[in-house]
C-alpha cells in the first residue's frame, strides 16, 4: 500500500498524505491492520475487507450473528476477535473458530464493568511466534502453538485495553488501567510503568522504533487525557506537548494511536487527527473536520 496515514471513521476511510483521499464512503470502519503490502479492515458490524498495493478494496468475508471487534494478520491466516470473547481464523475466504481459545484457564472470570459479555479487544504477536490476545476484561492469554492451546497472563483486574508486541525480540506491552505494563519474558511476568503519568488509565499504544507512545487519562470518562512517550527500556514517561492542545476532552481510544518508523499519528472522537514525524517529540494538525475516528494505521 502507498505510504500515508489511514484513518478509519464513521463515514469511510481517509488517507492523509500529500493529498486527502477517501475509500469505502458511508461505511463505518472499526479496525485496521497492515501486513506487507496489504491492509485489512473491519467494516460495519462484521465484514472483512482487504486492499493490496493497488489500493483497491474487496470484500473477503462476513461473520454472521456476531459483532467483530479486531483483527490481526498472521502467516497462517487473519485472526478475528469478536464480542463474547471468541476468536476466529480467516484463511482465503473461509472462517473457522479457534476452538482452543474457548478453554483458557480462568475464562469464567472474564467480565465487563457494565455487565455485558467480555470481548476480544486487541491482538499482537512476537517474532518467536507467540500470539497475545487482549480480552476486555480478561487479561492477555497467549499461545505458542498457533492457537491450539492458551495460557493466561497478567492480572485480569489490571484492565488491559491494548496489547502490542515490540519487534526485534523486544518486550510485550499493554495499555492498562494501571499504566503501561511491560513483559520481557513473553508475558510470564509484568511490571507497571506510571512514573510521569498524572493518571494511569491507558487505552492505546504505538511504537516508533524504540519509542513507546501511550494515551492516558484519569479514568474511563477521560480527564486530562493526553499522549505520553518514553523509551522501551526507560522508566519515566513524558507528556507530548509540542503542537498539541493542553488536554483532550475524551480518551484517545484503542487503535486510534499508531506508529511506523519515526511517524506517529492519532485521531479523536471529534474527528481531529495529529501526526508526528519525529516519534512523538513534535506534532502537527492534519485534519479537524473528519467524522469520529475509530482507528488509525501508519504506513511509512
Amino acid at each position: 500500500m502507498p505510504t500515508g496515514i489511514y484513518v478509519g471513521t464513521d463515514d469511510g476511510l481517509y488517507i492523509l498524505g500529500t493529498e486527502r483521499r477517501q475509500a469505502l464512503p458511508g461505511r463505518r470502519l472499526r479496525a485496521l491492520a497492515g501486513a506487507g503490502d496489504a491492509i485489512w479492515a473491519i467494516v460495519g458490524e462484521s465484514e472483512i475487507f482487504t486492499a493490496g498495493a493497488g489500493g483497491i478494496w474487496r470484500h473477503v468475508a462476513r461473520l454472521r450473528n456476531v459483532r467483530t471487534t479486531c483483527l490481526y494478520p498472521t502467516s497462517s491466516g487473519v485472526l478475528i476477535g469478536t464480542e463474547g470473547a471468541r476468536l476466529y481464523r480467516l484463511e482465503g475466504r473461509q472462517t473457522e473458530p479457534v476452538e482452543g481459545f474457548d478453554f483458557v484457564e480462568g475464562r469464567e472470570k472474564w467480565h465487563t464493568p457494565w455487565g455485558d459479555p467480555p470481548s476480544v479487544r486487541s491482538m499482537s504477536a512476537d517474532e518467536d511466534g507467540t500470539t497475545y490476545v487482549n480480552v476486555h476484561v480478561g487479561g492477555v492469554p497467549r499461545s505458542t502453538d498457533n492457537g491450539m492451546t492458551w495460557d493466561a497472563t497478567i492480572d485480569i483486574d489490571s484492565d488491559v485495553h491494548q496489547v502490542l508486541a515490540a519487534p526485534d525480540n523486544g518486550p510485550v506491552l499493554a495499555a492498562t488501567a494501571r499504566g503501561l505494563a511491560t513483559s520481557w519474558d513473553h508475558g510470564a511476568s509484568w511490571t507497571y510503568r506510571n512514573l510521569g503519568l498524572p493518571g494511569t488509565y491507558s487505552r492505546a499504544l504505538a511504537l516508533c522504533k524504540d519509542t513507546v507512545l501511550i494515551s492516558t487519562s484519569q479514568g474511563p470518562d477521560g480527564g486530562d487525557a493526553g499522549i505520553y512517550r518514553g523509551s522501551l527500556e526507560g522508566v519515566r514517561l513524558e507528556r507530548c506537548r509540542r503542537g498539541l492542545p493542553q488536554q483532550f476532552a475524551d480518551n484517545i481510544d484503542t487503535f486510534c494511536l499508531a506508529g511506523d518508523g519515526d511517524t506517529a499519528a492519532f485521531g479523536t472522537s471529534d474527528g481531529t487527527v495529529y501526526a508526528s514525524q519525529d516519534a512523538g517529540r513534535t506534532w502537527e494538525l492534519l485534519a479537524d473536520d473528519l467524522p469520529p475516528v475509530r482507528c488509525v494505521l501508519v504506513r511509512e
